[in-house]
């Protein structure tokens, strides 16, 4: 004859159910918390763009209303596991009922959820891809080509004949290159590719963009402080992805004016934005078509 353990009573269980839920709100909760006041941004790198804070609220208003909707959901499920728990002389109930505002509730509510989530994203994605109230003073055509980084300056320099010239930067898997910034502006960034699909992006900026080829995308951001960062590729592009990585550098219109001079000073200039080809070192046969130069354009 085997031994036959005690029935739980209902408070007991109910407790043990409250417990479980409270310790998995608490590790959620942990899971948002790092160091540099990440808990705040529930893990978002700070950002340093004024952009970037449009992302930033994004974030933060989806994790409150998936928070809202959880306790909401939550206090539901432990009001039903109570107020209707089965009792020692209770029969089983019907279960054929239903609530109908209680259904009416959960059929509108997420329509109503989806429609301002959509709102604040469209709204988002508008600042930071192109706000018509904000005129970017800067353009830069980032090209991304295997295995790293062109930044082109098209609209800065001006020759004796006021006409103007493109400088350049061309990072090789030896030499990382700079992308130099002006603080306080708002720059443009053209996203070009002679090859495969990379991916452009830098943490602070909360933002990252595919580079496709044969295709024109763009978003722009305006720093708001001075500083050294890193960006990288996000994309799986080939065998040497790991070594598109950059450094962007955020600094004064002077400096960033004499930086400008400095690559003519060095020679690295052209009529046209260079995309890859004999300049930027990309994959071997990509290089010989006719979109070498026209798909910066």
């Amino acid at each position: 004859m085997g031994l036959q353990l005690p029935e739980r009573s209902a408070p007991t269980r109910l407790r043990r159910i409250g417990l479980a839920g409270m310790l998995g709100l608490i590790f959620v909760l942990l899971a948002g918390c790092g160091s540099d006041s990440q808990g705040e941004r529930l893990g978002m790198p700070k950002p340093i763009t004024k952009e970037g804070e449009h992302t930033l609220d994004l974030w933060q208003g989806a994790w409150i209303a998936a928070l809202a909707t959880g306790v909401v959901v939550w206090g539901l499920i432990f009001f039903a596991i109570w107020k209707f728990r089965r009792r020692h002389d209770d029969e089983v109930p019907v279960q054929t009922r239903y609530n109908l505002p209680l259904e009416i509730f959960y059929t509108i509510f997420p329509i109503i959820m989806v429609i301002v989530f959509f709102d604040h994203t469209i709204s988002t994605q508008n600042a930071v891809l192109n706000d018509p109230d904000v005129k970017p003073q800067n353009t830069i055509y980032v090209v991304g080509q295997q295995w790293q980084w062109t930044f082109n300056y098209p609209d800065e320099v001006k020759d004796d004949s006021g006409k103007p010239v493109n400088v350049y930067k061309v990072g090789t898997s030896s030499d990382v290159p700079t992308l130099h910034l002006p603080v306080g502006e708002t720059t443009r960034f053209e996203l070009r590719s002679p090859d495969v699909i990379h991916d452009f992006g830098v943490p602070g900026f909360l933002i990252k963009m595919d580079v496709i080829p044969g295709q024109k995308n763009h978003y722009q951001v305006t720093p708001k402080t001075t500083g050294t960062y890193t960006g990288k590729c996000y994309e799986l592009c080939g065998v040497y992805h790991s070594r598109m990585i950059f450094e962007v550098k955020v600094e004064s219109r002077a400096d960033y004016n004499a930086y400008l001079q400095s690559l003519v000073d060095a020679g690295d200039t052209s009529d046209e934005p260079i995309c890859g080809g004999k300049f930027a070192e990309t994959q071997v046969g990509l290089d010989d078509t006719d979109s070498e130069q026209g798909i910066c354009q």
